[in-house]
């Protein structure tokens, strides 16, 4: 369903032990930081379903988390089978986004699931006198979960969050394919890049120690194994049978560990923890430490779950919009700084506006199905499967386009999606550790486009980096220092100022744009040159971001086309673009050598 894809029969690319002239197009033998396969690149069929079922797994921990936490704000604490319709509708929903985005979107090889940004402003709206569970649904023996008056309870809120989500989508929608994002992008540079991403993983610290201490001798194996299949035993073949047309049977050389050490290191991981709970070495009191590392903790989920489900769009009422609103804002920022991370962890070029819009636009979209499907979240880039392709070196944006049909097959398959609910949570944890750690480091490595023996930007990124750590951890740790008095603004500011990448990013960008600095000091000049340098030599900006089906081929012959924001340029236009480009570089680097010469 791609355009300008490079079709690989499995022997052709880095995953098997081909001879030099086999390989992937854009990867040489003997640079193994690239990609195996990049994203124009397909593996074989059955090599994608594995990486495909990786790429779900890594992102299940986070994206069940999200209707669990919201579960206590719609008084469904003790209504187990509602919460498992709810974990199916927000993978249904992410499915389909994940296909809007990869196909229609950003085109990149980056997943689409629930986002943590709205789910504060959530859990503000329902803490409210007005939709403040009652008492008598805390108690378990007093909740008839079949009962008209429990199902009005929860059902009631749910159409608040929906109302409040569809309507601030809407700004996303605006933002992006109106190219209001690609307008701010001329403003954003490495310097605001390199904080917002990095602090995707940082922020994240607590959730991870959470889950992590559950039991740390499991996390520290999930987290070794991956450590150990990624890094140490990446380079070592496992010989496996196959056939081609020459010879009937052939044994190659497949790199196992390599393109799939995290769905390895959690099945190991999952498989040790099983034994352990059937042997009853893990105890079953759960006050005890090391009680959430048994696989038969959510055990009933799956007896409950039906077999097959059908999500479906429900109705909403009047909305509390405006702390959506801000958690909308966060997303974007987010996102933002996630489609430069994916691009740069896939060896594709820096995303240009038009691609940049599309892919917000699309979010926004997604937001929208989110609340009509009830899920009572949004839609956003997932940083974990970022990160992810950091590990394994597979970017192929198929892989990531099957992972939305199998979020969506997920979604409706009742049972099977509740199975994956026994993974235990230090499994999960010892995950996070690698993941967030690699999302960090992708963010850090924008600052090699800057000057960074220049004091300038040592202040610009240090103060930005802790700041965001320091005052989102001080407001948290104080409520109510915000309080302005008006219920809607108070909302807007926690949101705001609890969210670590805002904070980072806004300073970085604030900081960038106002303190003195050459364009050469700031990375200015190769931050927005180096995807014509890049489309030389491996892929060009036209052959990732372009629209599939022809669509683009058929709009560049529309006079009207360069009017819209969100549709890629013609070809000759990206030519001249980058020319005029490089010769502003060139005239920047004389101005600036004839400056040192004379200072």
């Amino acid at each position: 369903a791609m355009d300008s894809v490079k079709e690989s029969n499995g022997h052709d690319n880095l995953a098997f032990d081909a001879d030099k002239s086999n390989r992937s197009g854009c990867v040489a033998e003997e640079d193994r930081n690239k990609p195996t396969y990049c994203v124009t690149d397909v593996p074989p069929w059955y090599l994608c379903i594995f990486l495909a079922f990786q790429h779900y797994l890594t992102a299940f921990g986070a994206i069940i988390a999200i209707p669990l936490i919201l579960s206590e704000g719609l008084c469904l604490q003790h209504d187990t089978l509602t919460q498992s319709l709810l974990i199916n509708s927000i993978f249904f929903v992410s499915g389909l986004c994940t296909i809007l985005q990869v196909t229609f979107g950003i085109r990149l090889p980056i997943l689409q699931g629930g986002t943590f940004a709205l789910v504060t402003p959530a859990m503000a709206v329902l803490s409210t006198p007005e939709w403040k569970c009652p008492a008598w649904t805390q108690n378990a023996s007093l909740v008839n979960t079949s009962s008209p008056v429990f199902i009005e309870e929860w059902q009631s809120r749910m159409r608040t969050l929906q109302g409040s989500i569809m309507v601030a989508s809407v700004l996303q929608i605006l933002v992006g394919f109106s190219g209001l994002i690609g307008f701010l992008m001329r403003f954003i540079g490495p310097l605001t890049i390199a904080p917002t991403v990095s602090l995707i993983g940082l922020s994240l610290y607590d959730s991870g120690g959470v889950k992590a201490g559950s039991h740390w001798g499991i996390s520290a194996l999930t987290a070794g194994l991956i450590i150990l299949f990624s890094q140490y035993l990446r380079l070592i073949p496992v010989p496996v049978p196959s056939c081609s047309k020459t010879e009937k049977r052939k044994i190659s050389k497949f790199y196992v560990f390599q393109t799939m050490p995290i769905l390895l290191g959690i099945a190991v991981s999952w498989l040790v923890c099983y034994l352990l709970t059937i042997f009853d070495v893990l105890p079953s009191d759960p006050t005890r430490y090391g009680h959430l590392a048994r696989t038969d903790v959510k055990g009933n989920v799956v007896s409950q779950a039906s077999w097959f489900t059908l999500p479906y769009p429900g109705p909403s009422s009047q909305p509390a919009v405006v702390g959506i609103l801000a958690g909308i804002i966060c997303s974007m920022a987010e996102s933002v700084g996630d489609y430069y991370a994916c691009a740069r962890l896939s060896g594709a070029p820096p995303p240009p506006k038009h691609a940049i819009s599309r892919g917000i636009g699309v979010e926004g979209l997604g937001s929208l199905l989110a609340g009509a499907f009830g899920t009572g979240n949004g839609t956003t880039s997932f940083s974990e499967n970022v990160a992810a392709l950091g590990i394994t070196k597979v970017a192929s944006r198929t892989v990531i386009l099957l992972s939305g049909f199998l979020m969506i097959l997920m979604g409706m398959v009742g049972k099977i999606g509740a199975i994956f609910t026994t993974i235990p949570t230090p499994v999960i944890g010892g995950m996070f550790l690698i993941m967030f750690g690699v999302i960090s480091a992708a963010g850090i490595s924008n600052l090699q486009f800057t000057d960074m023996n220049s004091s300038r930007n040592i202040f610009v990124f240090g103060f930005s980096i802790f700041s965001a750590l320091v005052i989102p951890n001080w407001i948290m740790k104080n409520p109510g220092v915000l309080e302005t008095g008006v219920k809607e603004v108070d909302q807007v500011l926690n949101v705001l100022f609890t969210t670590h990448m805002f904070v980072g990013g806004f300073l970085g960008f604030f900081l960038d744009n106002t303190i003195p600095g050459t364009k050469r000091e700031r990375g200015l000049l190769t931050w927005n040159t180096e995807h014509c340098e890049d489309s030389r030599n491996a892929l060009a900006p036209e052959d990732v971001y372009n629209l599939p089906f022809g669509i683009t081929t058929c709009l560049q012959t529309r006079s009207w086309v360069r009017y819209v924001p969100f549709c890629p340029p013609t070809n000759h236009m990206t030519e001249d673009v980058c020319d005029r480009k490089r010769g502003r570089q060139d005239s920047n680097d004389n101005s600036d050598s004839f400056q040192d010469s004379v200072v």
